[in-house]
């Protein structure tokens, strides 16, 4: 956030004399502690096994535990805590920096699919950076906003390298079910951390020459998400993000959209979806302004792919640099962020308003996938309850004892979010719950 490592942009676009003089600097930063300070005063800060490595190889999952430790042990504005076991008893863990008590919390996300290791190297350098600043800009972000890091949100999978956990999975599809381990610690953040912002960090593999931007972003796009966190979100992508990307002389997109490589219009739309189980959609409706945000894999030039360290330094680079854009975006707009994380959810309180089953910001869904005029709650068996009460706890939707069953209001901060899990017209419903119309 306000401090990190610098790794110069190593892309084709860049002359080749300067790129080779930018390449130098990143190896040289790599090669030595970010923080330089009497012995006596600052511990040595530790370095990641993909910075040790110089981007030879990514940070092993042992070297990430003792690289926690030593910044938990060594800083008094960090914790690290165990939120979870995966199937395979590895620890899902979550980092807080600054002040828990701040007005602003923001929570990222790092590395669901296994495969995809990138922004956990961003992120397990942000932790470090943020831990041991010494600079007044830093402390002062900290002392207003309590910053909260799941470095590996998919142990079992970075262990495999697999896009899934260990039962193939995919976590950033399981967001609304909770079948899994890694997705019920990361809902029970959310629900008892109340984050404000809720940044995902991805990468992708290009299809030149329609799709194959350094960077993708995408805010929700679920329409159950409120006017105003739809509206940072988009703020947060297209006026923090890409333009820090650009300014460090990467190019970004939207995620999902192939574009006219001449003209870059839309082609058409191949992923980013609306659909209430992906992160960055759960996110929305819960209140947080998102971000799913994606690096490119694959190789940029001739340099990449004959050094695949070059690859990977440019890949968590890039991360990085879009991260410099969040810290700018919560430090600047931290007051318009609150009022709309409030004003979100506050709403389901008054009670009004249509729930969407389908559609997306930027489609139109079907007559017969919006609720205009929603039941004042779903009646659930007992059988039901117990299959999915679990499971409404952790998305922190109320619900009261109703004879042998139990019944779950509409009027509550949840509102938008019940209809999703308990209508048997939703997709991803986990019961198909009684409707109660007299209200």
């Amino acid at each position: 956030m306000p401090t990190r490592a610098g790794h110069p942009p190593t892309n084709a676009r860049i002359p080749s004399a300067r790129r080779n003089a930018l390449l130098a600097l990143a190896a040289a930063a790599l090669a030595v502690p970010l923080v330089t300070a009497p012995a006596e005063a600052v511990p040595v800060p530790p370095r990641t096994g993909f910075e040790t490595g110089a981007g030879t190889r990514w940070t092993g999952l042992r070297e990430e535990q003792s690289f926690l430790a030593a910044v938990d042990r060594d800083s008094d504005r960090v914790r690290v805590d165990r939120i979870g076991t995966t199937e395979q008893g590895r620890p899902l863990r979550l980092v807080r920096i600054g002040d828990r008590r701040a007005a602003a919390t923001v929570l990222l996300i790092c590395s669901q699919h296994g495969d995809e290791p990138a922004g956990r190297e961003a992120c397990l350098t942000t932790v470090r950076d943020l831990a041991y600043a010494r600079d007044p800009a830093t402390r002062a972000f900290l002392s207003r906003t309590n910053v909260l890091v799941v470095p590996t949100a998919n142990p079992d999978g970075r262990a495999a390298d697999t896009r899934g956990n260990s039962d193939g999975v995919d976590i950033n599809r399981d967001h609304l079910a909770l079948r899994t381990a890694e997705a019920r610690a990361v809902a029970a953040v959310v629900r008892d951390r109340r984050p404000d912002v809720v940044y995902d960090l991805h990468e992708y593999g290009a299809t030149p020459p329609y799709y194959d931007k350094d960077l993708f972003v995408l805010w929700p796009r679920n329409l159950n998400t409120s006017t105003g966190v739809h509206g940072e979100s988009r703020t947060l992508a297209d006026r923090y993000v890409r333009p820090a990307a650009a300014e460090a002389g990467y190019g970004s997109g939207v995620y999902g959209i192939w574009t006219d490589p001449v003209t870059g219009d839309p082609i058409k739309q191949t992923a980013g979806d609306g659909q209430e189980r992906i992160l960055r959609n759960t996110s929305g409706i819960k209140h947080a302004v998102g971000l799913l945000v994606e690096s490119r894999v694959d190789a940029m030039d001739d340099a990449e792919k004959d050094d695949p360290a070059l690859n990977r330094r440019r890949r968590v680079d890039s991360q990085l640099t879009a991260l410099g854009g969040l810290s700018e975006f919560v430090d600047g707009r931290r007051g318009r962020i609150g009022a709309a994380t409030a004003a979100s959810r506050a709403e389901g309180f008054r009670d009004r308003g249509p729930v969407y089953l389908g559609g997306a910001d930027n489609q139109a869904p079907e007559p017969d996938r919006v609720l205009q005029d929603p039941p004042c709650g779903y009646r659930l068996t007992r059988e039901q309850f117990d299959e999915v009460g679990d499971e409404l706890a952790l998305h922190g939707v109320a619900s009261r004892r109703d004879g042998d069953g139990a019944y779950v209001p509409m009027r509550q901060s949840a509102r938008k979010l019940i209809p999703l899990l308990l209508d048997g017209r939703a997709t991803y419903h986990l019961t198909n719950g009684q409707a109660d119309t007299a209200c």
